[in-house]
């Protein structure tokens, strides 16, 4: 065999090719060490459990999963529940989750062992949790107050009640408590807020200051529905401190399409059918329970006619738009009206607050204006007419035992023209 390696030109022995050629095996043996010592880096010895999961061999990584999976399938098994006076909250996976301290710990194993994880459980978002459950729980006060009906009984009355506010500093400390020591149940706690006011001063506020009653003809189909829907309108209308009543913002348009019907109205100074008759009456009579109980009136209007159901100078006319009946709560307290229509009359009758005075209404006749006459052929064109009428309102306000009584306003109602039949006697044959 011919040797082909030369060391300063001249030909190496057998002997040391040999050991050369051993001299790069050994080096490539060791590199294969190293490779495969290498491979086996980041690996946790043989015979290691965490929380009672085998992860020796694995990687850390490898290991925190294995691990993780098995807190998460415990962590599936548990719940959290809250109790409160009104309900229960219940709280599961993954609401409630972990956090470990697994990457430093796999950092620190060394041999083989039974190692524990430190695991700490929480409530995702509990800080908004803790305030719905409170808010949730929470009762307010109820204070002492009356229910105003529109039947029956005026009002009913509603005793006070103290109120309860949960502690949202202590519920947050008894829900991480709880998941620290084991997931036992968490009782809501509750501090007392007291009522004020007494139900004695209510009823003061809701005392029948005034009610006033007007009749008419039930068999009137049209216009006693016009009364009676317009009563409903208002029935149950509360005036507040200061507050002025619109009779005609209130009851609205008197119109087909909003129920009224035609009946007979003042127009011209004849009566004659038109759509809403009967609702001046309605009118009318809330107007006198206004002056009734202490309210002051801002605007009123008389009829052209004196009308039947109430004396001269009683009477409030609403018109369209543009007359209106409207008066004010000066009483300093709440103002509550209610409307009863039976089947021939309208009553109106206000609560609130007594000023301490009672009032009195009436009316004085000044005067008459006689009424025109004429004189027909036509039997059918006789109308039997009246007098018009000169009046005077006075209010009678009496406190404290002294009387006080002033003119309030002036009216004048004009006559009916008569229309006789001719006599018989004045004609000349």
């Amino acid at each position: 065999m011919r040797i082909l390696f030369q060391k300063d030109g001249k030909e190496l022995k057998y002997g040391k090719l040999f050991k050369f050629n051993m001299l790069i095996l050994m080096l490539a043996v060791s590199a294969g060490l190293i490779f495969l010592t290498c491979a086996f880096l980041g690996r946790l010895p043989k015979n290691i459990t965490v929380n009672g999961v085998e992860v020796g061999g694995r990687t850390p990584t490898e290991a925190a999963a294995c691990v993780r999976e098995r807190i998460e399938e415990e962590l599936k098994t548990k719940s959290l529940t809250v109790r409160g006076k009104q309900r229960e909250y219940v709280f599961t996976y993954p609401e409630i989750s972990y956090k470990d301290n697994l990457q430093a710990l796999l950092k620190t194993v060394e041999k083989g062992g039974d190692y524990t994880a430190e695991v700490k459980y929480y409530l995702n978002g509990i800080s908004e949790i803790s305030a719905y459950i409170c808010k949730d729980e929470t009762r307010a006060a109820v204070t002492p107050h009356a229910i105003f009906n529109t039947s029956g009984e005026p009002f009913t009355y509603v005793e006070g009640e103290d109120g309860v506010k949960a502690d949202r500093v202590k519920l947050l400390s008894d829900i991480r408590a709880s998941l620290e020591s084991g997931f036992e149940d968490v009782t809501v706690s509750y501090g007392t807020t007291k009522f004020t006011g007494s139900l004695d001063e209510v009823k003061l506020d809701t005392e029948k200051l005034s009610s006033f009653t007007t009749y008419f003809d039930g068999e009137n189909y049209d216009r006693a529905h016009n009364v009676r829907l317009a009563a409903k309108l208002i029935n149950g209308k509360v005036l507040e401190v200061g507050e002025i009543f619109s009779f005609n913002t209130v009851v609205g348009a008197r119109t087909a399409a909003r129920g009224f019907k035609a009946a007979k109205i003042i127009e011209n100074g004849e009566f004659v059918e038109g759509i809403g008759g009967g609702v001046c009456q309605v009118s009318t009579t809330i107007y006198n329970a206004a002056l009734l109980a202490g309210c002051e009136i801002c605007e009123y209007h008389p009829h052209s006619l004196a009308v039947s159901y109430v004396p001269p100078s009683y009477d409030a006319m609403v018109s369209g738009n543009y007359f209106d009946l409207k008066f004010k709560n000066t009483s300093g307290k709440k103002l509550y009206i209610r409307a009863t229509a039976g089947a021939n009359y309208v009553r109106f009758t206000i609560f609130g607050r007594s000023d301490g005075a009672t009032y009195e209404f009436n009316s004085k006749v000044t005067g008459n204006i006689a009424a025109p006459e004429e004189v027909t052929g036509d039997e059918s064109a006789v109308k039997e007419g009246r007098d018009g009428i000169i009046s005077e309102g006075y209010l009678t306000v009496t406190r404290n035992g002294i009387k006080r009584t002033v003119l309030l306003r002036r009216d004048k109602y004009a006559p009916v023209k008569r229309v006789v039949l001719e006599s018989t006697d004045n004609k000349q044959d």
